[in-house]
């Protein structure tokens, strides 16, 4: 055997990869020893995704935690899958078919428009499989799953049992009461035309404005406006006819149902129960809706009243369900104004009898068209302008000065509209504003559900990390909502439920079972499909074959970890433990562990626009899978801010190179031609001390990992393999591969690589298990190697002491020599000044290593002179004479002049941490930056200060 100079591991893991695949090494219970099982669920990707960062990080923890379950012979089940991500992927074949120039979706209906997402999905669906294949995922692709698999219309090849599991699930929820279908405001898509959950909107703050309006008091009533400072003076007394509203949205005002005020604003209390004009519409038709109080309006908002619009408008939509309000749907499915039902007179007729009292239900006012005909028919933001300008035109704007008053043509009042910014909602996909819209839906009664899924965490039967994400989880869960569940397209489940002519419902897995339960009536099924949350709620069981699975399958539930997110604890996470609990009366799995997004170098968010993304394939290219997975390690400290940059990984990619290095150099002599059976037992000082560290970090990293610190894993790793074996044991032995205790310390070092191998296995497989394979013949692959039990047993205390001794008197000479400036090839003399017993054993059997390494020519006894500086070691003092080696004063004067640099800018980060403003106002990265650069400014000065000494120590 030869290895060459370096790992190429873009020839190597492609190759490693389908050795491992051709092996069986990652399938269901393979290497399992033990009768323990151990099973992950890939958080699954949607069909139409693309490995990111978030997925190269995510799915770096969880292999670490399969392949070390699995070398510890757990019977082992990462099961893998895709989501169908019903809106996300119709998108995506409808720009397929558009940019194509095929049919639209409307023009090719719902069976052919489902071939074509089945074609999509055969064609690109498994891009995201093959992209997390590079990065080293060891899942169990046999078992892929597929949320969708076994739907009417799956092809052939997308065969399974997961629809009939969603379908069941739906049934009998409905059966026991806990699915229903009700009218209540959802986020409406007017590109998609559906429903979309809270997940799939995008706050953004965009350009708006704020109009004042006036709504005339009914019959022309007036009273006198009073208001108050707050020391309770009268700064303004008025008489008005009319109360004044500020929104965002004027259209929306056509479907007001009442103003609301405060209870306790005094301003209004005279016209409480009183009847306002909405400003718009006919005149002759303008409808009167009811001042009331409510506790959401803000006194010290605006005017302090509000315009309460219940179809349109969240806060609204509250108010109106506690005061018994009309709430008038204005808008259609593309939200356009309404253009259906009766003539405009006629609606409004309606609608003003229910403002004066009279009795309505939900259906009659759903009827109810209060748009005028002007504004039929047109979309929401043109009917803005128009309403707009007919106030206006009416007189009825709240007037202010004009600013340019005086100038020619500008008149002394104008309009009250304030520019300024405001958040508004868009569809993460379809990038059009969202509509809150009024509409029948199917909904889980979520309040029935929930209580043992809060039980589950209170008690720690499941456990999520960090513990912020418990009050999370918490805040979210005992404040629960209705969960709408049904979506208006077709990619998806299509809800189980069939209609009669009356309206009736017939809820069934099947059309014949729903149509048993119908005889002689034609039933129509309900066109819409499932929320993806729904299905992907029941992922853990559905992968596993519920509510067919025996044995093989169930043995794996309840899972162990879920590794996912922080962002989607209560959309995903959440919904799995409720919906489990639910079905099987089990929690899903016993541990949820939630990481952050994983940003720049800089811990700023990756964004295309900031140019600052990182393709985890490209990194991949050209530094490896392993540099990118040790990166993603040694940032997963619990609840840390996950910052990636190109520099750390080179340095990891450097880090693999160094046990590569480290691996020829043992070749070369001879080490791997060494026969081992079991751990060495040798007699050298040094072959005992690695020995015994070999044994200290495994410790570590069992524990590291069995706590999910993996940062403190892959740190005691790079600690252990980079210093004390590469930079530390490869040296140390070199002098014995030429003596007596060759063959012992042949023996040791095959070992101790062999356990740098496994060890490091979970976190970098590509180059150790290569390694693995070039050093012997294997009696299997490393991915099936066995898992260290090894500990504390093998650390030998006298070696332990006396090696770790020698290594902190080299590094604390090189550090001197370093912080005087010595010249890095100059060999100098040391003086011994006091030794005890122990200190001079140590020196006697390691002088030569420590002369070597410590670039030294001899060590006499003998007293620190003047121009030395002092070396302390553990029993011992030695003295480094530098007179006329160094220049005293240039060197002090270098220094100084950088100490001072150093704490001017350390000042300076003082400076903006002392100011409120910076803390309070300065963006999270900002803050995190300023206060490492601190740090560093901080740990530099006190290395500067410490220097200073050792120079004030030469006289």
């Amino acid at each position: 055997m030869s290895m060459e100079k370096t790992f190429d591991a873009r020839e190597a893991e492609p190759r490693l990869y389908a050795k491992w695949e051709q092996a069986g090494a990652f399938k269901a219970g393979a290497n399992a020893s033990r009768a323990e099982t151990f099973c992950i669920m890939i958080p699954p990707p949607n069909v139409t995704g693309a490995l990111h960062v978030g997925h190269a990080f995510n799915n770096t923890v969880q292999d670490i935690l399969i392949r070390w379950h699995r070398m510890r012979g757990f019977d082992t089940l990462w099961q893998p899958g895709q989501d169908h991500a019903g809106i996300a992927t119709q998108l995506m074949v409808e720009r397929e078919l558009a940019k194509t120039g095929q049919p639209s979706r409307a023009e090719l209906g719902r069976d052919a428009f489902l071939e074509k997402v089945w074609e999509w999905k055969g064609q690109y669906g498994s891009t995201i499989i093959n992209q997390l294949k590079r990065l080293g995922s060891s899942c169990d692709w046999s078992r892929n799953a597929f949320t969708m698999s076994g739907a009417p219309n799956a092809p052939a090849g997308e065969e399974g049992n997961f629809h009939d599991a969603v379908i069941k699930v739906f049934v009998d929820m409905y059966n026991k009461g806990l699915i229903y279908r009700g009218k209540r405001l959802v986020n409406w898509d007017p590109h998609f035309e559906t429903a979309i959950s809270d997940l799939e909107v995008e706050n953004i703050e965009v350009a708006g404005h704020m109009w004042h309006f006036k709504y005339p008091l009914a019959g022309g009533e007036t009273y006198t406006y009073v208001e108050k400072d707050a020391e309770g003076n009268v700064i303004l007394e008025e008489v008005r006819d009319y109360i004044s509203i500020a929104t965002t949205r004027p259209e929306t005002m056509l479907g007001d149902g009442a103003v609301a005020v405060h209870p306790s604003d005094e301003r209004y209390a005279p016209i409480v129960g009183k009847l306002c004009e909405i400003p718009v519409g006919p005149k002759e038709h303008r409808r009167l809706i009811p001042i009331i109080t409510d506790e959401y309006p803000d006194p010290t908002f605006g005017s302090g009243a509000v315009k309460i619009t219940g179809a349109h408008d969240f806060n609204d939509y509250q108010v109106a369900k506690r005061g018994n309000l009309p709430m008038y749907r204005l808008m259609d499915t593309r939200a356009k104004m309404r253009a259906d039902g009766a003539d405009y007179e006629t609606c409004a007729r309606r609608a003003m009898e229910i403002s004066k009292g009279a009795a309505f239900t939900e259906a009659e006012v759903d009827t109810l068209n209060l748009i005028p005909e002007n504004l039929r028919g047109l979309d929401r933001m043109d009917a803005r302008k128009i309403v707009v300008e007919e106030i206006n035109a009416e007189g009825l704007a709240v007037m202010i000065a004009n600013p340019k008053a005086g100038e020619e043509g500008q008149p002394e009042l104008i309009p009250y509209v304030e520019a300024k910014p405001i958040m508004q909602p868009f569809g993460d996909r379809s990038k059009v504003v969202i509509e809150p819209m009024l509409t029948d839906q199917w909904y889980v009664d979520a309040e029935k559900v929930v209580g043992p899924a809060l039980d589950a965490v209170r008690t720690g039967k499941t456990k999520i990390m960090p513990e912020a994400g418990e009050k999370t989880y918490y805040h979210w869960l005992e404040n629960i909502e209705p969960w709408c569940i049904s979506r208006q397209l077709w990619w998806g489940h299509q809800i189980p439920v069939w209609y009669d002519a009356e309206g009736n419902h017939y809820c069934a897995p099947s059309e014949a079972e729903a149509q048993a339960m119908a005889p002689g009536k034609v039933l129509t099924r309900d066109p819409d499909v499932l929320d993806t949350w729904f299905s992907s709620g029941l992922w853990p069981i559905g992968t596993l074959g519920w509510p067919n699975w025996d044995e093989s399958t169930s043995k794996y539930f309840p899972t162990d970890v879920l590794v996912t997110g922080f962002d989607i604890l209560f959309f995903w996470v959440a919904r799995m433990m409720m919906m489990q609990l639910a079905v099987t009366g089990e929690i899903p799995f016993h541990t949820v562990y939630l990481h952050q997004l994983v940003r720049d170098e800089k811990g700023k968010k990756m964004s295309k626009t900031a140019g600052n993304v990182i393709d985890p394939l490209e990194i991949i290219d050209e530094f490896g899978a392993d540099a990118l997975r040790f990166t993603n390690a040694s940032m997963a400290a619990i609840g840390g801010v996950l910052k990636l940059s190109k520099d750390r990984i080179a340095g990891y990619r450097n880090f693999g190179t160094k046990l590569w290095n480290a691996t020829r150099f043992a070749e070369m002599n001879g080490v791997f031609e060494a026969e081992v059976a079991g751990i060495p037992a040798p007699t050298q000082t040094v072959n005992r001390w690695i020995i015994g560290e070999t044994a200290k970090v495994r410790e570590v990293v069992d524990e590291a990992f069995a706590a999910y610190r993996f940062n403190d894993a892959a740190n005691a790793l790079y600690g252990f393999v980079w210093g004390k074996v590469c930079d530390w044991y490869v040296e140390f032995s070199k002098p014995l591969f030429d003596g007596e205790h060759a063959a012992e310390t042949r023996a040791t070092m095959r070992w101790v690589l062999d356990q740098c191998y496994t060890l490091l296995h979970p976190i970098m497989p590509f180059i150790t298990e290569e390694l693995w394979g070039l050093t012997g013949t294997r009696a299997k692959m490393l991915v099936h190697g066995d898992w260290p039990t090894y500990g504390a047993e093998l650390i030998d205390a006298e070696a332990d002491r006396e090696m770790n001794w020698v290594i902190a008197l080299i590094e604390e000479i090189r550090s001197s020599r370093a912080q005087m400036g010595v010249p890095v090839a100059l060999r100098l003399p040391m003086v011994l000044a006091e030794a005890d017993g122990q200190a001079r054993e140590a020196l006697a059997r390691n002088e030569a290593l420590i002369l070597r390494m410590a670039r030294l020519e001899a060590i006499t006894e003998g007293v620190v002179a003047k121009g030395s500086i002092s070396i302390p070691a553990a029993g011992a003092l030695f003295g480094l004479p530098l007179e006329g080696v160094i220049d005293v004063a240039a060197e002090k004067a270098r220094l100084e002049k950088s100490l001072a640099k150093v704490e001017k800018e350390a000042a300076g980060l003082k400076a903006r941490f002392a100011n409120p403003k910076f803390v309070a106002n300065a963006a999270e990265e900002v803050i995190e930056e300023a206060r490492e650069n601190l740090a560093a400014r901080e740990e530099e000065a006190a290395k500067i200060g410490a220097a200073l000494k050792r120079l004030a120590e030469l006289g």
